[in-house]
């Protein structure tokens, strides 16, 4: 079975068949649509269409009448209203009166240049008097004849109606009062700013506005407009309105039966074209192949063309004339269509064009001649290759010097651009960006100046934010260390005076917190300052992630306990390996804990996180901090800053900034992240890797 189609896959009896089965139902799809486009006005919406009153054509019944009727009262009202030139408005009169007055400009004589403009167009009105009388008699006229266009519109109108404005009236029957219209079987009442349609239906048509439109138009007080169906009428609109659904319907799903074939058998052709069988790597040319696809191109606009000549020449009768005038041009273009697919598959499509070649053979020959040839071949060549340029481009000369000059023009714009923003940049407005579209080498300029002021500006930001971290540091260290010290100090005089020993005692207790805290302070300067100059030896080895965490939180579970914190620790279900060192690794993490102990809220969750994040082990540590975080996390980074702005905490503001010195010298990373209250703390270290210490 395999090898019998194999076999007829890509026979010209089987690509044959599919040709044609493609013609045939390219030219059902423009039959069907001409059908419907042409014979049945482009009704296709009439297709999702469940009744007549729901329709496109019912709107236009509709719309038409009541259009015109608003127009007739809203514009023109009655012929006294026209014959009295109140339906000329100011726009149009001030067109009328603007050319006459430029024609008054150019040939008048009573013009003077000197004169102001009031003075001289006084003189136009007088001496164009008669003029202007004739523009606005020719203006009322055109009213006019509009006026009784109207007229004959609506009276040739097969609906009822009674439109008025408590002055005019326009009517094609006795009939007047709203109840009278609504023992009709359709209609619309339109009473002031309020409307009555019926059936229901009718409400729920798309298409309403084009009913409506016209009345938003209209001064709608003391103003009625009721438009009726007779029964007789209605009935005949229903009978064609569903004649025409069956003839839309039945179209419709011959385009998409047709279009469907078309689609499968235009893609079968694509695919096959060229190729002898499926697994044929070459692709087979025969001596059509040779018409350049420039020239195909042509040819398929052309073909195009001649089928909308021939439509238009046979419109009359197009429902029966279109398959004979489609299928001949069909096949052509069609026939055409797969030669630049041929190439389009060959990767030839650009290259097998006519322009290509002779481009590529003129570029060739110039460079042929140009190679071999003397100084003075490449001399002739260039004496007689510019007057030929010249020669070419003659007829179109004031096109290319206007392109010359319009694109130096935008040259020199952009490079005074680029000059003005350089200037304000040098002044020290570093804000200024220097705005160039287009592509080029002023483009280019601008954007690398632009770079060039985005780094300036981060510098000085930078060193702004330099110099007041570190005003706040002296600030800081200052102040942490002169606590201390002031209390030694002033124990001590106490002390030498003091006679009771119960006092003496107390106070050197006193200074013996004083001397811890300051001693505390010094080494976690120093470790600091070590840590960030990366001069501590490092040792990095496999370690075992929650072993560590875990016997650590067991050496401060009684401060765990005190402060009546509650650990969750989370962790993957297998064991995790780092490189790092373990006593720096298990310092980082004790800051970070000691951190959690003298900012976290007592009685709070505090979450402790192993994860796996590709070649990385995240350690996470979130809690909720007792005071308000009202620092940003990058300040919190900086030596000797805490989260308590007052300072009353035991901490040194150094645990983060070691902390993350530390994890950087084991080639990880450290950040925090701040949300409100919520404290959280990220470890990075590279998961260890078999044979890797």
């Amino acid at each position: 079975m395999d090898i019998k189609l194999k076999k007829y896959s890509h026979s010209v009896i089987t690509k044959t068949i599919a040709f044609i089965i493609a013609i045939v139902c390219f030219t059902g799809v423009i039959r069907a649509i001409v059908e419907v486009e042409f014979v049945n006005n482009g009704q296709f919406d009439i297709v999702i269409e469940d009744e007549y009153f729901e329709g496109r054509a019912f709107a236009q019944e509709n719309g038409n009448l009541i259009g015109d009727l608003t127009r007739l009262l809203g514009e023109y009202k009655n012929e006294e209203h026209i014959l009295s030139g109140k339906t000329i408005s100011q726009d149009e009169w001030r067109s009328v009166e603007e050319n006459l007055y430029s024609e008054f400009q150019y040939y008048s004589r009573s013009y003077n240049p000197q004169l102001n403009e009031e003075n001289n167009f006084k003189k136009f009105k007088e001496e164009y008097g008669d003029k202007l009388s004739q523009a606005k008699d020719q203006l009322i006229r055109e009213d006019l004849r509009e006026f009784h266009l109207l007229l004959q519109s609506i009276e040739d109108s097969d609906l009822i109606y009674f439109a008025s404005d408590g002055t005019n009236e326009f009517k094609n029957s006795t009939w007047t009062e709203k109840e009278q219209f609504k023992n009709y079987p359709s209609y619309m009442l339109f009473e002031e700013y309020k409307r009555e349609l019926y059936p229901k239906a009718t409400e729920e048509n798309e298409h309403l506005n084009m009913i409506t439109n016209p009345l938003n138009e209209l001064n709608l007080e003391n103003t009625v407009i009721y438009v009726a169906f007779p029964e007789e009428f209605l009935t005949l609109r229903l009978e064609e309105w569903q004649a025409k659904k069956v003839i839309v319907v039945k179209n419709v799903n011959q385009l998409f039966g047709f279009l469907t074939g078309f689609i499968l058998s235009f893609s079968y052709l694509v695919l096959i074209v060229g190729r002898k069988s499926f697994k044929d790597q070459e692709l087979h040319f025969h001596s059509a192949n040779k018409l350049y696809n420039d020239i195909n191109i042509i040819l398929c606009i052309m073909l195009m063309i001649i089928w909308l000549a021939l439509v238009e020449d046979v419109f009359e009768n197009i429902e029966n004339m279109i398959i004979p005038v489609t299928i001949p041009v069909a096949a052509l273009g069609l026939f055409l269509i797969l030669l630049l697919v041929k190439h389009f598959k060959n990767r030839t499509f650009f290259k097998h064009t006519l322009i290509f070649t002779l481009i590529h053979k003129l570029v060739k020959f110039i460079g042929d001649v140009y190679h071999s040839g003397s100084v003075g071949v490449k001399t002739v060549l260039l004496v007689i290759g510019y007057p030929i340029v010249i020669a070419l481009t003659f007829f179109m000369f004031p096109v290319t010097i206007g392109l010359a000059a319009w694109f130096a023009l935008k040259k020199i714009k952009t490079f005074h651009s680029i000059q003005s923003g350089v200037e304000r940049i040098k002044e020290g407005n570093l804000h200024h960006r220097i705005e160039v579209g287009g592509k080029g080498e002023f483009s280019k300029l601008a954007s690398n100046i632009n770079s060039i002021t985005d780094g300036l500006k981060k510098a000085v930001d930078n060193e702004l934010k330099s110099e007041r971290l570190k005003t706040e540091l002296i600030t800081n260290v200052s102040h942490d260390i002169r606590n201390p010290l002031t209390s030694i100090i002033n124990y001590v005089d106490l002390l030498k005076d003091e006679k009771d020993p119960s006092k003496v005692e107390e106070y050197i207790d006193v200074l013996d917190q004083k001397s811890k805290r300051l001693k505390t302070l010094a080494e976690d300067l120093f470790e600091a300052t070590k840590a960030s100059s990366g001069n501590i030896p490092v040792n990095l080895e496999k370690i075992d992630v929650l072993s560590l965490l875990t016997q650590g939180l067991g050496e401060v579970n009684d401060k765990i306990e005190l402060l009546d914190l509650d650990i969750k620790l989370s962790y993957p279900p297998e064991k995790v390996y780092i490189t790092a060192d373990g006593k720096l690794l298990w310092r980082s993490i004790e800051n970070l804990l000691s951190n959690i102990f003298n900012y976290a809220l007592n009685g709070s969750r505090v979450y402790i996180s192993i994860e796996e994040w590709g070649s990385e082990i995240l350690i996470t540590f979130k809690n909720i901090s007792a005071t308000e975080l009202n620092i940003s996390a990058d300040e919190l980074m900086e030596r000797f800053k805490r989260g308590d702005e007052s300072r009353t905490s035991q901490g040194s503001g150094l645990g983060l900034s070691i902390a993350k010195s530390l994890i950087e010298i084991q080639k990880g990373k450290f950040n925090i992240q701040i949300d409100g209250d919520l404290f959280k703390a990220i470890i990075y270290l590279p998961k260890y890797h078999l044979g890797k210490e």
